[in-house]
């Protein structure tokens, strides 16, 4: 599968209003710009945990099976395809902002990195979506932290622009609402369109 493609699948993902994004803006209206890019720090770190225990644990696991390796593959399809019909079906408030309390651009910085690294869904969305653009032909691992540190890089430079933007340039909560829904409703039929055509691919050859 080409990089191009991994690419975009990527960058839509990063810009889908989530849960990484509402925490960063959070902490930004409670504890200003500091507390709030100390806490998309946290967040990248946190990232890159989940990111080397996908790549060291499946490549154990991918490196003597082709079996294996196909049916991981499959499987992370169909969550995809899952994961973009709960998009679809998401309620924009689900991701509103929620107010907290300013405590520092330190603390702000733990807190990111435990809420990342303690995300389970974080850790299976890479367990999902990072095998799908892996070589079997290639080490498996080095691809699996490249793809996985360009997804986190991604996230992070998301976050930190909406930090830079907090609640000014969104507008009002009617307009942020249906920004979120519309972006959120075109990541989903991404996923959806990403897993169906991953698996089909992988039928055909």
């Amino acid at each position: 599968m080409s990089f191009l493609t991994f690419l975009v699948a990527a960058t839509v993902l990063a810009v889908t209003p989530g849960p990484g994004i509402a925490y960063v803006v959070a902490r930004t209206v409670a504890g200003g710009r500091p507390e709030g890019l100390a806490s998309c720090v946290g967040t990248a770190a946190g990232g890159l945990v989940h990111v080397l225990a996908a790549a060291f644990g499946l490549s154990v696991l991918l490196a003597n099976s082709a079996t294996a390796f196909s049916l991981v593959k499959y499987l992370g399809a169909a969550y995809l395809v899952y994961v973009g019909v709960r998009m679809l079906t998401r309620d924009a408030g689900a991701v509103a902002v929620k107010a907290v309390a300013a405590r520092g651009a330190l603390r702000a910085l733990i807190e990111g990195v435990a809420v990342e690294v303690l995300n389970v869904k974080t850790a299976l969305f890479f367990l999902a979506f990072l095998p799908q653009f892996v070589s079997p032909a290639e080490p498996v691992a080095p691809q699996l932290v490249l793809l996985g540190t360009v997804c986190v890089s991604l996230n992070t430079l998301v976050d930190v622009i909406a930090v830079f933007a907090a609640d000014r340039v969104l507008g009002t909560e009617r307009v942020r609402a249906a920004r979120a829904r519309l972006l959120t409703r075109i990541s989903g039929g991404t996923m959806i369109g990403l897993g169906a055509f991953l698996a089909l691919a992988r039928r055909e050859a």
